[in-house]
């Protein structure tokens, strides 16, 4: 197990979570660490020392943990949000790539990679409830709105999992476009989102009926198709736009939600992962892989306002007030 170092506390001190704006949670995939930055000032206020090769980051429901997968130690990290230092470590399965934290709170989803697996974990006792075989290669989680379905992605099979939480078993499977990395469910729960990244598609399923009512396709003056690999998904909190980051395309995606079209193509940093929404819905935050760098987006400018140098290989976000 590796302690949570914050960088401050070599100098003897430990920095309180920003005080003012939002505080961003990055996770550093080479760096094995977590950056913190102060959206106020756009600067990275502490760095801490994780488990190897952090990838999914989230915040518990009260907002005083950071959740982090840890996939090559094969394990969940808790850590406490105010002084940066590891709480626990949640029995996750083999190289746990992301999660999704339930509607009330009370359990974590996570894809375990090397299990081909759904693992659910009991929040309140640290305990694994329970697990589902899946295709090969899962990586992206969501849960319903209505708290019944989870759903899955399997990169390696090319088809979401459809879990139903009370029978504690897969019941369907939609095939989709090459390589489907990450699920988001409107919030009326009527459609899941899908980022297919060798597909270079985000498909939309019905969730009544399961199957691809519609599939979007990217184009970008000047950069060449086979650089469109989408994966992370978010949506504002009104429900309107889409971010959809396009890896090595260098951008992220502005999608209106009712017209599925674009309306604006943003340039951010290299080999772009995923996104992260301010609670106004005014800007968007993107995890630059190749740059080690965050973007910071005026989505009403659908511009960028601010980039902030972070550490290795960024790949998770989670922004948090």
């Amino acid at each position: 197990m590796k302690r949570i170092i914050m960088a401050a506390l070599a100098a003897g001190m430990v920095l309180p979570v920003a005080a003012q704006g939002e505080a961003l949670y990055v996770s550093n995939e080479r760096g094995d660490s977590v950056s913190v930055v102060d959206t106020a000032s756009g600067r990275v206020t502490a760095t801490w020392a994780v488990g190897g090769r952090p990838r999914g980051i989230t915040l518990s429901k009260d907002g005083r943990f950071i959740y982090l997968c840890a996939s090559a130690d094969h394990a969940v990290q808790v850590i406490d949000r105010a002084t940066g230092r590891l709480v626990a470590e949640l029995p996750s399965g083999q190289d746990p790539e992301q999660f999704f934290l339930s509607r009330d709170g009370a359990t974590l989803f996570v894809a375990n990679e090397d299990d081909a697996a759904l693992t659910a974990i009991d929040l309140a006792s640290r305990t694994v409830a329970f697990q589902v075989d899946v295709g090969g290669e899962p990586e992206g989680v969501a849960q319903s709105p209505d708290g019944l379905w989870v759903a899955v992605t399997s990169e390696e099979d090319g088809v979401v999992n459809w879990i139903d939480i009370a029978a504690r078993r897969m019941v369907a499977e939609t095939p989709t476009d090459q390589r489907p990395r990450h699920v988001e469910f409107t919030a009326d729960g009527a459609q899941l989102w899908v980022a297919a990244e060798i597909g270079g598609t985000v498909q939309i399923i019905d969730t009544k009926t399961r199957q691809v009512r519609e599939t979007l396709r990217f184009e970008i003056p000047g950069v060449a198709a086979h650089r469109i690999l989408p994966c992370g998904i978010r949506f504002t909190p009104d429900g309107r736009t889409a971010i959809v980051a396009l890896g090595r395309a260098d951008h992220v995606a502005l999608v209106d939600v009712a017209t599925r079209t674009v309306r604006a193509y943003v340039p951010v940093g290299r080999r772009v992962w995923h996104v992260a929404v301010s609670a106004d819905g005014t800007q968007a935050y993107t995890a630059n892989g190749l740059s080690d760098s965050v973007s910071v987006i005026d989505l009403a400018k659908a511009q960028v306002v601010a980039t902030i140098a972070v550490g290795a290989a960024p790949w998770g976000i989670v922004a948090a007030p």
